[in-house]
């Protein structure tokens, strides 16, 4: 009988085992992060990045299925707002498409810790009558810097160029500027001005002749026109391949080292799940870069 117990909790002890372990398999053969438990509880404030306000919210909304205890807030504002918010405490992430380096003091930037959650392409968006369907890179610099006026200096109509920008707090501004403009400041007043990236597409939908710029998660329909910059689409793959510049990565930032909810938070966007919220959405995946970008030197 003692032989018979012995065996009968060690094939017990086996299968708890294996249950505890299933489902943690990477596709890269490592051991993939479970979102969290559901016991936890608490609130989390989250402010920044409009381009990458959409995902959040997503994965806030998913995360909180199994997590009924958390309250999670994500608001936009611009990446330059989210830096500044959690440098300060006001909120425990902030959403960022630039390194915080680049829009903080040296001293506030050190302070916080990057959380690398993917990567953002940005293109150039055009009104669909335009007449045109891709540009050159020194021609997307005049065009923005308001050396070229009018559609028909680049093969499209005669139709007067419209810039829609953004405000300097922007990090997807920063992205555009450093990747497609060559560090070249945009004309400034005989643009309009919007940051919020749904309203800014509905504007470009509703005014002939404009052009702006847009995360790709933004890219969901035909109402805008994504514009080829060389020859070259502004598509995921090229991204990945280096064959197109124009991208980011998305920041979450914290002040210190995250605990509690916001770091089951942060950890859930390594999860299987979140993977296929983040392509599913229109980002990209940090894993698949083929090209790397470090904070730049001051």
């Amino acid at each position: 009988m003692k032989r018979i117990f012995a065996a009968v909790a060690a094939a017990l002890f086996a299968v708890m085992s294996f249950s505890a372990c299933a489902g943690t398999a990477n596709p890269d053969g490592g051991m993939a992060r479970q979102p969290s438990g559901e016991g936890l509880s608490g609130s989390i404030n989250i402010s920044g990045s409009s381009a990458l306000q959409p995902l959040v919210q997503e994965a806030a909304d998913n995360f909180k299925k199994t997590n009924k205890g958390v309250s999670i807030t994500v608001n936009a504002g611009g990446s330059g707002t989210g830096l500044q918010n959690v440098a300060d405490g006001t909120v425990d992430i902030g959403d960022s498409d630039v390194f915080a380096s680049e829009k903080l003091p040296d001293d506030k930037a050190s302070e916080l810790v990057d959380h690398i959650v993917c990567v953002v392409g940005v293109a150039a968006v055009a009104n669909p009558n335009i007449g045109v369907t891709g540009i050159t890179k020194e021609q997307l610099a005049d065009i923005f810097t308001g050396k070229i006026t009018n559609w028909k200096d680049v093969g499209g109509k005669d139709l007067q160029v419209v810039l829609i920008s953004r405000p300097r707090s922007s990090g997807t501004r920063s992205i555009f500027k450093k990747y497609g403009l060559d560090g070249k400041d945009e004309k400034i007043g005989a643009s309009l001005t919007e940051d919020n990236s749904g309203m800014l597409k509905q504007i470009i939908a509703q005014t002939p002749g404009s052009v702006a710029y847009l995360a790709f998660s933004y890219l969901t329909d035909d109402k805008t026109m994504p514009l080829m910059i060389d020859g070259v689409k502004p598509t995921y793959d090229n991204v990945y391949s280096g064959k197109y510049s124009i991208w980011g990565y998305e920041h979450m930032y914290t002040k210190g080292t995250p605990s509690g909810s916001a770091k089951s938070f942060l950890e859930y966007f390594s999860s299987t799940e979140a993977e296929k919220t983040i392509t599913d959405m229109g980002y990209g995946l940090s894993s698949k870069m083929t090209v790397k970008r470090n904070a730049p030197e001051k």
